[in-house]
C-alpha cells in the first residue's frame, strides 16, 4: 500500500491542478444533485418493535389525533377561563392544526391548550414559526402566554455557529503555533472545510440508501472537521520533516503519504468501522446517524490522500515560512535526544510500572460512576428559564401536576378480541384499572374507533417525564395492569407517547449495548492485528480505548446526573443521560482514540523495524508524535467543546463527553499508559503466531527506502 500511496502523492503534487479540479467538479456535482434530487431528512425517533412504536401504529391506523404530535400553550391569568376562548380560537386558526383541547387548573389561574398536529412527516419548521407568531401576538395583547411540547422538540433549532466558529478559531491558533506558518496552518483548515461542504451536502443524497435524521449533519460536521484537520496535521507534519532534509517537494509529498497517509487510511477506517457498528443497535435513527458520520469521515480520508497532496505540491516551500526555510540547513530531527518529548518518553519507560499503575488508577476512578448511569431523556424542565418551553413546563407542573408534561397515550387493539357490541366491556375495566394504579393521577374518557377496532386512553402520571418512577409506571402498566384485565380476551394494549417512547429507547439501548460493543471491539481488534502484525498491541489498544470511553461516561454521570460543576456549563438541574448518546459516544470515541493509537504505533513500529530495540522504538515513537498528537488533541477538544456552548442538555452531553475523552486519551493514555505498557511487554509487543501471520493479509509492506538509505529488515519477533 505504501508504494501505491507514494505514487499517488507524487502524482498529485506534480500535477496539483488536476486533483484540485477533480474535487471542484465533484463538489459542484454533489451540491447540484443535492439541490435537484435530494430528499428531506427524517425527524422521527421511532424504533420498530418497541411497544410505544406499536401504539403509534395503532393510533395511525385509527387515524387518531393522538398519532400525530402536539404543542401546548399555557395561559396564566387571574381568571384564565374568561380569557381562554380568544386564545384557543387563534390557535385553531393556524395552518395544519387538527384541533385543540383545553383544561383549567383547580385554582383557575392556569389554562392549558393542547394543539394537535398531524404526524411529523406532514409538518415542517414553518408550523413552529406560525405557532411562535401566534403566541407573540397574544403576548402583545398583554396576556401571559408560554408554549412548548413535541412541536418544539421536532423543529426547534438550537443556536448553532458560535461553537463551530470558536472551534475553528482555536484550531487555527493551534496549527499556527505548531507550524509557525500561515500557509501550513491554512491548508488543513481549507481542506477540512472543503470536505465538510461536500460531506454535508451529500446527506440528502445518502437518504436514497437509508433515512438520515435531521440532527445528524450537525454531529457529522463536528466529527468531520475534527478528523479532517487532524489527518491533515499528521500529513503536513511528516511532509515538513522530509522537506527539512532537503528533499524535493514532490518527493516529500510522496513519502509523507506513503507513511503518514497509510496511518490516515487505517485510522479513518477504524473510525468508520466503529461508527458503522451502530448498525447492530437495531434503532433506525441511530443507524442513520452513524451512516451520516461515517460518510463524512470517509470524505475527509479521501480528501486527505488526494486533495491535500495537491495543495502541498502547489504550496511548495512556502509551507515552511521564511524563518523555517532559513533554518532548514540547521534542522535537527524532531525526535532527537535533545527534545522534551524524547526526554519524556525516556522518563516514562524508566518508571514504567509506577506510571502504568498510577494512570490506570486515575482512569478507573473516573470511569467508576458509570455504574450509576441512568438513561432517559431531558424534558423541557431541564432547559434554561430563558426559554419559553421551560416556563410553560413550570406553569403546567404547578397548575396540573408534574405528570401533565408527559401524558401516556394507551392504544387498545380490539380487532382480535371483543366484538363491536361489547367493546366497552373491555375498555371500561381497562380504564378503571389504569386509573387505579398508584403511578397514575387521572385517565381521560376512552375514545373508541369501532371501524378500526382501536380505543385510545390518555393517562397522566403522578411524576414528571424524566422521573425514574414514570418509567416504572410504564413498565408496571405493561407487565401487571394490562394482563390482569386483558388476558383471555384477545385484546392487547400498548403504551405510547413521547415519554414512553424515550423510556423504550433507553431499554433498547441497554439491551443492544453489549452486542454493539462486542462487534466494534472485534472488528477493531482484527483490523489492528492485520495492520501491526501483532496480537498484544491490538489487545492493549482495545483495552486502553475502553478506559477512555469509560472515563467519558463517568464524567457525564458526575456532571449531568450528580450536578458536579454543572452550573459552569449552563446546566440548571440534574438530568438523565440521553438514551442514545452512549451508543454514539462509544462509536465516535472508540474510532477517534484509535486515530492516535494508529499514528503513535505506526511510528513505534517503523522505528522497531529500523533498529530492533523495543524501548528505543517506544521512546522514538513518543518523541516523533508527541507534539503532533498533542496539537491534534487540542484541535479536537476545541471542536467538540463547541457543543458545550449549545443550550440543549443533550448537545452539551456530547460536548463534555467527547472533549473529556479525547483529552484523556491524548494525555493519560497515549503519553503514559501506552509507552509504559509497551516498555513492560518488551519484544512480546510484536508477537504473532505463525498460522495467524499466514492467514492475515499484508497491509503494511516495507516502506519506501529513503534516498541513499540502507533498508533494514524487521528483526525476529520475540515469542
Amino acid at each position: 500500500m505504501s508504494d501505491l500511496l507514494y505514487r499517488l502523492g507524487r502524482s498529485a503534487a506534480t500535477r496539483p491542478w488536476a486533483a484540485i479540479g477533480a474535487w471542484i467538479v465533484l463538489a459542484l456535482v454533489v451540491i447540484a444533485s443535492s439541490v435537484a434530487f435530494g430528499r428531506d431528512l427524517e425527524e422521527s425517533f421511532e424504533a420498530p418493535g418497541l411497544d410505544s412504536y406499536q401504539a403509534g401504529e395503532l393510533l395511525a391506523a385509527a387515524r387518531s389525533d393522538e398519532s400525530g404530535i402536539a404543542a401546548h400553550v399555557v395561559l396564566e391569568a387571574r381568571d384564565a377561563a374568561a380569557k381562554l376562548p380568544p386564545v384557543q380560537a387563534a390557535l385553531e386558526a393556524l395552518p395544519r392544526v387538527l384541533g385543540t383541547t383545553s383544561d383549567i387548573s383547580p385554582d383557575g389561574t392556569t389554562a392549558l391548550v393542547r394543539v394537535q398536529y398531524p404526524a411529523v412527516a406532514q409538518l415542517d419548521a414553518s408550523d413552529l414559526d406560525n405557532l411562535k407568531e401566534a403566541v407573540a401576538d397574544l403576548r402583545a395583547e398583554s396576556l401571559t402566554v408560554e408554549a412548548g411540547g413535541d412541536l418544539f422538540f421536532a423543529f426547534e433549532e438550537a443556536p448553532t455557529g458560535i461553537g463551530e466558529v470558536a472551534g475553528i478559531v482555536v484550531a487555527m491558533l493551534v496549527l499556527l503555533i505548531a507550524f509557525g506558518s500561515f500557509v501550513a496552518m491554512g491548508l488543513p483548515i481549507g481542506m477540512a472545510l472543503f470536505g465538510l461542504a461536500i460531506g454535508a451536502t451529500s446527506m440528502k443524497l445518502v437518504t436514497y440508501l437509508i433515512d438520515i435524521p435531521a440532527w445528524a449533519p450537525q454531529l457529522a460536521a463536528m466529527v468531520g472537521v475534527g478528523v479532517g484537520i487532524d489527518y491533515a496535521l499528521f500529513l503536513v507534519t511528516r511532509h515538513r520533516e522530509h522537506l527539512a532534509t532537503g528533499m524535493p517537494v514532490a518527493e516529500a509529498v510522496g513519502r509523507a503519504l506513503a507513511t503518514a497517509g497509510q496511518a490516515v487510511i487505517f485510522a479513518g477506517g477504524t473510525v468508520v468501522v466503529a461508527i458503522l457498528g451502530l448498525l447492530v443497535a437495531g434503532i433506525p435513527f441511530v443507524t442513520g446517524g452513524g451512516v451520516a458520520i461515517a460518510a463524512m469521515v470517509l470524505v475527509m480520508v479521501l480528501a486527505s490522500i488526494t486533495l491535500l497532496p495537491a495543495l502541498l505540491g502547489l504550496a511548495g516551500q512556502r509551507i515552511n515560512g521564511r524563518r523555517r526555510r532559513a533554518e532548514d540547513g540547521a534542522h535537527q530531527p524532531s525526535d532527537g535526544p535533545s527534545t522534551g518529548w524524547y526526554r519524556w518518553g525516556a522518563h516514562v519507560t524508566r518508571n514504567a510500572t509506577a506510571y502504568l499503575v498510577g494512570g490506570a488508577v486515575l482512569m478507573v476512578a473516573l470511569a467508576a460512576p458509570v455504574l450509576a448511569l441512568n438513561l432517559g431523556f431531558p424534558d423541557d424542565g431541564t432547559k434554561p428559564e430563558s426559554r419559553t418551553e421551560r416556563r410553560a413546563y413550570d406553569l403546567i407542573a404547578d397548575g396540573f401536576g408534574p405528570g401533565a408534561n408527559g401524558p401516556l397515550v394507551i392504544a387498545v387493539d380490539l380487532s382480535q378480541g371483543a366484538g363491536t357490541s361489547d367493546q366497552q366491556s373491555v375498555v371500561a375495566p381497562l380504564a378503571a384499572a389504569v386509573a387505579a394504579d398508584r403511578g397514575i393521577a387521572s385517565v381521560s374518557d376512552p375514545i373508541v374507533d369501532a371501524a378500526a377496532g382501536v380505543a385510545t386512553l390518555v393517562a397522566q402520571p403522578t411524576t414528571s417525564p424524566q422521573d425514574v418512577a414514570t418509567r416504572e409506571t410504564v413498565a408496571r402498566l405493561r407487565s401487571e395492569v394490562f394482563p390482569a384485565v386483558l388476558d383471555g380476551t384477545g385484546t392487547t394494549a400498548h403504551v405510547g407517547g413521547q415519554t414512553a417512547t424515550f423510556a423504550d429507547l433507553g431499554d433498547r439501548v441497554q439491551e443492544r449495548m453489549p452486542r454493539f460493543v462486542a462487534a466494534v471491539l472485534l472488528l477493531s481488534f482484527l483490523l489492528l492485528t492485520a495492520l501491526f502484525r501483532s496480537v498484544l498491541v491490538p489487545l492493549k489498544a482495545v483495552l486502553m480505548n475502553l478506559l477512555s470511553v469509560g472515563a467519558a461516561y463517568g464524567v457525564l454521570v458526575m456532571v449531568f446526573q450528580w450536578g458536579w460543576a454543572a452550573g459552569l456549563i449552563g446546566v440548571e438541574s440534574t438530568v438523565p443521560i440521553v438514551s442514545f448518546i452512549p451508543l454514539f459516544m462509544f462509536a465516535i470515541l472508540f474510532g477517534l482514540s484509535m486515530d492516535y493509537e494508529v499514528f503513535l504505533l505506526s511510528r513505534v513500529r517503523e522505528e522497531y523495524r529500523r533498529c530492533g530495540d523495543n524501548t528505543r522504538a517506544v521512546i522514538a515513537g513518543i518523541a516523533g508524535t508527541g507534539r503532533t498528537i498533542t496539537a491534534a488533541a487540542l484541535i479536537m477538544v476545541a471542536v467538540f467543546s463547541g457543543f458545550i456552548l449549545g443550550s440543549d442538555p443533550a448537545i452539551k452531553m456530547m460536548g463534555v463527553g467527547l472533549a473529556t475523552a479525547i483529552f484523556l486519551d491524548a494525555t493519560v493514555v497515549r503519553l503514559v499508559l501506552v509507552p509504559a505498557t509497551m516498555k513492560l511487554l518488551g519484544g512480546a509487543n510484536w508477537w504473532l503466531p505463525g498460522w495467524l501471520d499466514r492467514l492475515l493479509p499484508e497491509l503494511d509492506p516495507e516502506p519506501v527506502k529513503e534516498p541513499g538509505a540502507v533498508a533494514v529488515g524487521a528483526p525476529p519477533l520475540a515469542p
